[in-house]
């Protein structure tokens, strides 16, 4: 297993843009190994290189419909439309609101040995891309919310027993038992 340390709010990894990945191999593969296991363990349906330390552009997911990686990833949403649906992250555990994300996006990147990645998600695995992908560029979901929401939220972290005690690093919680 290659289950690694998940980084928390208030870590600056999380706060600051991924590099692109400039470089395909064993180092790249072994990322998207780790990021996947960890998600796996820790009960997620996605997860971002930053969450884990590493800041390249690179995310997985997994809702149970579809799973996969994507590097240097980017989306557009397809249509206007847009849905308001309940979001928690690994790295500010206990928090959940619903936030505004596109219904419908087109997602494009490559893999992890450079071959072209191009889907259409919807529903869960739209917000999940939507969600990783902001990871990547240093912006938390609780930055998405309506500014009553993102009052409360940032006071549940403020009282919460890992932020009063500084930790910005846990370990997987196993709560997903490896899915």
């Amino acid at each position: 297993m290659t289950i690694q340390p998940v980084r928390l709010f208030g870590d600056p990894i999380l706060r600051s843009r991924a590099d692109e990945v400039t470089e395909f191999g064993a180092e790249l593969a072994q990322l998207v190994t780790d990021l996947t296991e960890t998600m796996h363990d820790d009960g997620g349906v996605g997860m971002a290189a930053p969450q884990i330390g590493v800041g390249l552009r690179v995310f997985v997911y997994d809702t149970g419909d579809a799973a996969g990686h994507v590097v240097n990833p980017e989306w557009t949403a397809i249509g206007e439309e847009e849905q308001v649906g309940p979001e928690g992250c690994l790295s500010i555990p206990g928090v959940r609101y619903d936030v505004r994300r596109a219904l419908r996006v087109r997602v494009t990147g490559v893999d992890k040995t450079g071959a072209p990645v191009e889907f259409d998600a919807d529903g869960l695995l739209a917000r999940c891309v939507q969600h990783e992908h902001d990871h990547l560029d240093g912006v938390l979901f609780v930055n998405r919310l309506e500014p009553a929401d993102r009052k409360e939220a940032m006071r549940t972290i403020r009282e919460s027993d890992w932020f009063r005690a500084g930790v910005t690093v846990r370990e997987s919680s196993g709560v997903g038992g490896g899915r």
